[in-house]
Formats: structure tokens, sequence, C-alpha cells
């Protein structure tokens, strides 16, 4: 693939053999149909099923799509980061690989940053289809981020994402459990970030690696700790300094 495309798509996966070849019949269909010129990397987090054999066999007749692999599982951020920093676009995208996601919403976000009116766009899912209980832990997240850092995003779980590369390569994801705070990191960072609804769907096959509780204890932590980054943080104002004689 020598043409650099226009877009990197960047999906972490652990376990989702059964998804990622419909996964990318999907971005077949929604964007690289639609003249959109992109590159899909998806990263396989050290997972213990057929997900690496699976993308090794699409990837054969799809030069567009270049399968990574994690030497151990690392988590959603340690995927995220990857995939990144191997990102050949100006824009890079992220999406989850369990189907939940429409490739198709990306067109809205991927417009915005086109037109300038964004840096970095994160999707909100404004119908959630993966329970009511997850859907309240959700929610208590949201009032515990807006208290800590003052943050007002919606929906910060969201894996549909958009950005600019620059920005995307600036985030702390080295750091485990960043993935959960992107839109306001994003903004520590400067960029100018928009919220669009997007559509989803019930997973169909694998099973979620999270549940509510482990999700809970591990997201406070997080949270702690990106209140603590946010104390750390010096902007100083710069000026030059004059070459006045004595």
């Amino acid at each position: 693939m020598d043409e650099v495309p226009a877009l990197t798509i960047v999906v972490p996966a652990r376990d989702e053999e059964e998804n990622v070849g419909p996964l990318v019949g999907e971005v077949e269909a929604a964007l690289l149909s639609r003249g959109v010129a992109l590159e899909l990397v998806v990263v396989d987090d050290g997972s213990r099923d057929g997900t690496s054999a699976r993308l090794g066999a699409l990837a054969a007749s799809r030069p567009w799509l270049r399968p990574l692999r994690l030497d151990a599982p690392s988590g959603k951020s340690a995927a995220l980061r990857a995939g990144i920093l191997a990102a050949r676009a100006e824009l890079v995208a992220t999406m989850d690989a369990d189907l939940q996601d429409d490739p198709a919403d990306l067109l809205p976000m991927l417009a915005l940053l086109e037109r300038g009116e964004a840096d970095f766009v994160q999707g909100t899912r404004v119908r959630r289809a993966d329970g009511t209980l997850r859907g309240a832990s959700a929610a208590v997240g949201r009032v515990a981020r807006r208290i800590a850092l003052g943050d007002a995003t919606r929906d910060t779980g969201g894996g549909l994402r958009a950005m600019r590369a620059s920005v995307a390569r600036s985030l702390p994801l080295d750091l485990e459990g960043m993935h959960r705070f992107l839109p306001h990191l994003a903004r520590e960072l400067g960029a100018r970030v928009v919220e669009l609804p997007v559509s989803h769907r019930p997973r169909r096959a694998g099973r979620s690696h999270y549940g509510p509780l482990s999700r809970g204890i591990a997201g406070r932590a997080d949270l702690l700790a990106v209140r603590w980054m946010k104390t750390r943080r010096r902007r100083p104002g710069v000026s030059p300094v004059s070459g006045e004689t004595e």
C-alpha cells in the first residue's frame, strides 16, 4: 500500500475472532465504497483465540488492512497507542471490534474535522444497547467526572471517535486506563472537542472483557490519576527577551 491514506481507523481487539470478519466488511461497505481513502489498523491485544489468524487471512487480499499484535494482553489504552503510532494518515479514528459501533457514523465526524470545525470528535451513544446496569454505571461515572475534572462530556466511554493525528499522538495512552478520558485529555491539550450522536448496537458474538463492577473500580482509580495529572499541568506564558543594551 504505497499511497498515503486520508484516514487511519484504529481498532483494539482481544478475542474477537468471530467479529473481525464482519467488521472489515462493514468498513468496506460504509467507507471504502464511498471513496474514503483509508487504512484499517486492527491491534490484537494478546488474544487467545484465532483473532490474529483471521486478520492475517483477511489482510492477504486487502492491502488497506494492517493487523498488528501485542506480545501480551496490555489493555485497551496500550492497544490504541500502538495503532495510533502506526497510523500514516493525518486523521485518526477509533472504534471497537465488537460490532456495536457503526463505521458509517464516522462520516459526519470526518466532515467536521475536514471543515476545520473540530480537532477531536467524540461519538455519544444516545441509546445504549448494552443494558440498564451499564447505562446506570455510565451515568454515575459522568457525574463523577464532572465533579472531579469539570468534564461535561456526555459519553467518554464510546469507542467511536475521530481526531487529528497530532492530537492522537499527544494523548497519554502509555498509561493504563486513559482511554476512558480521551475527550477531557484532548481538551487539556488545547484541542477543540465536539460531541456527535452515534448509534449503538447489541453485541452479536464474543463477550465483553469489562463488567460494571470491574469497570467502576478501575474507573475510580483512573479518575483520581487524571485529576492528579490535571493539578500538575503547567502552562506558563512565554515572552521574548529584548536585546536592550546596558
